[in-house]
């Protein structure tokens, strides 16, 4: 197993990785009866896409042989209703000054590393990812 989910009442889950037994908690978002005072799942779900896809490009940099440290990546999650559901999310990459005269042909392995990450690949095709990769582009 890789985790456990206990609900505590009031909207709010208790998540623990099994290997670790790192834990955090989710909460329902205000807009639907939640006290949005956590992660709420679907944050979660558009957070893992900037998680995953750091990752993988960092892991890909160390093989390069350097370091995105300092990268930042802002989240926006966008939300439809009926049936209410995550419809898009955007990723805006705010790069370090150091990483700023990278090479062209590095900063498109990295992106193309990003874009086929696992959970790139793994969310729904109705769900549009939109990246902005700042002073990149």
């Amino acid at each position: 197993m890789t985790s456990t989910v206990v609900y505590n009442g009031e909207l709010r889950t208790t998540c623990t990785h099994l290997r670790s037994a790192n834990s955090f908690e989710t909460d329902a978002p205000v807009d639907n009866n939640g006290k949005g005072e956590r992660f709420s799942p679907t944050d979660l779900m558009a957070t893992s896409l900037a998680t995953c896809m750091i990752t993988v490009m960092s892991i890909k940099a160390r093989t390069m042989g350097f370091d995105l440290t300092g990268v930042k990546i802002d989240v926006l999650k966008i939300m439809k209703a009926d049936p209410r559901r995550v419809s898009g999310i955007e990723l805006t990459f705010h790069i370090p000054d150091t990483l700023l005269n990278t090479d062209e042909k590095t900063k498109t392995i990295l992106k193309n590393t990003g874009l086929t990450c696992p959970v790139a690949l793994s969310v729904h095709p109705d769900i549009e990812q939109k990246v902005n990769w700042g002073k990149w582009s």
